[in-house]
């Protein structure tokens, strides 16, 4: 019987999804499931969500484990899901907050611009630390995460640990569906090839039967105003850029410095989208401060809904299965380190590219050169992620002010001395988490 631990599993979405995921696969049922978190009323209420997907997957021979212990959850596992939080939203809404003061206009912040890198530098030391206890507890084991920011924890997990990670997000395999309801096509028919870093990765290869999806893309979004204004900064993107982007428009606001330096933009381009997230100001922030007012909500309502039995479009269980289960080979686009996936990125980045799994692990592929503009716009943001990373395990403070300084979205707002005087204020409320800074 396969054993999974689910780290930060009161992520009541990936949870939920990831285990229904796992009772698809023959090899999986049943299997034990250890729900580790630190919050008991939230481990409390994931688990009767996980009892009711058990039984409604009618699999009760299933082992559930709930624990507050980490090493428990991780003790001779097979599998590792990491989901974890590190802060609570109290501490996160000073890295929204604080850079509104200083007229950068946050979305998310949880995967790059200032907010993005100070995240990674209160997570960075407790993904660190949850590596060292599988390296110690479950050495075999297989780690998917996550948790953002995606590229610069994967980017420290790779280079310092001896643990098999894989870092997963689900904006590619959204985006093409997104794209072929657009264009009414059955979204397993597109033909694509997606490469950049995660949250800004484009496809540079987008085909249905040997036919170029781009210029049909292109007098869609030009010619209906209803689909133009669905993703206002992703489709503007594509127009003047020639590929569509994975991450939603609030999200891909943040990592440029196109769409958020002045009012009128963030007004033109961030406000009236029609899509799920726009680009308004500190839009994920106030939805988890919403939920954590009333902290079970979310997951009595999930209770209380009629169960759907579908396979989700998540990569985490066909990834298990390959390398766990029947072993039946599965292609996916994953963060790894660039040992010449993306030849015209930087070697020691965290690139996004197609990754093939099966039993005998993973393997990243070779995709062609980014354009050129492409390359400079991502290769930027890549080289800035690698320099956090190392400001993080050398705890360089000059170095994290440096990689602020070149974030464009920080740099198209303030001069260099108010970015300083920015991060000496986030550094002081991150004291607890970044003390040892010098």
């Amino acid at each position: 019987m396969k054993k999974f631990a689910f780290i930060g599993a009161g992520s009541l979405q990936f949870t939920s999804t990831c285990v229904k995921d796992l009772l698809h696969f023959d090899a999986f049922r049943p299997c034990e499931i250890r729900l580790m978190d630190i919050n008991e009323e939230h481990l409390k209420m994931i688990t009767k969500v996980v009892e009711r997907t058990v039984k409604e997957m009618d699999c009760p021979e299933c082992v559930i484990i709930s624990t507050t212990d980490r090493v428990e959850a991780l003790k001779d596992a097979d599998g590792v899901l990491v989901t974890v939080f590190n802060g609570d939203v109290d501490v996160w809404r000073h890295e929204i907050e604080i850079p509104m003061k200083y007229g950068i206009d946050v979305n998310v912040g949880d995967t790059r611009n200032v907010a993005g890198i100070f995240r990674a530098l209160r997570n960075i030391p407790l993904m660190l630390d949850i590596c060292k206890d599988m390296e110690k507890y479950c050495p075999k084991a297989v780690m998917l995460n996550y948790t953002n920011p995606m590229p610069m924890l994967c980017c420290a997990m790779h280079k310092y640990t001896n643990v098999e990670v894989m870092g997963l997000c689900h904006s590619v395999q959204g985006t093409i569906r997104m794209l072929a309801q657009w264009l009414d096509i059955p979204h397993e028919e597109i033909v694509y090839t997606c490469e950049g870093i995660n949250h800004i990765s484009f496809y540079t290869k987008l085909e249905h039967n040997g036919e170029d999806l781009y210029p049909r893309l292109r007098k869609l979004i030009t010619e209906n105003e209803e689909i133009y204004n669905r993703e206002q900064v992703r489709n503007e993107m594509f127009l003047k850029l020639g590929y569509y982007v994975t991450e939603s428009s609030g999200h891909a606001s943040e990592y440029n410095q196109w769409f958020r330096k002045r009012p009128d933009l963030i007004e033109k381009y961030c406000t009236h989208g029609t899509n799920w997230n726009p680009g308004l100001h500190r839009f994920s922030l106030d939805l988890r401060l919403k939920r954590k007012a009333d902290g079970v909500k979310q997951y009595e309502e999930w209770l209380e809904k009629p169960f759907n039995k579908e396979k989700s479009y998540e990569y985490a269980g066909e990834i298990f299965n390959a390398r766990l289960g029947d072993g039946k080979p599965f292609i996916f686009n994953g963060n790894v380190i660039n040992h010449g996936s993306i030849p015209n990125l930087p070697k020691d980045c965290c690139v996004e590219v197609p990754v093939v799994v099966d039993r005998m692990g993973f393997k990243p592929t070779v995709v062609p050169e980014l354009p050129r503009h492409l390359a400079t716009f991502i290769g930027t943001t890549a080289q800035i992620e690698t320099m956090v990373v190392e400001a993080a395990m050398t705890k360089n403070k000059d170095m994290v002010y440096q990689a602020v300084y070149l974030d464009p979205l920080s740099s198209a707002v303030c001069s260099l001395e108010e970015i300083r005087q920015m991060c000496d204020e986030l550094f002081e409320v991150n004291k607890e988490y970044l003390k040892d800074y010098k």
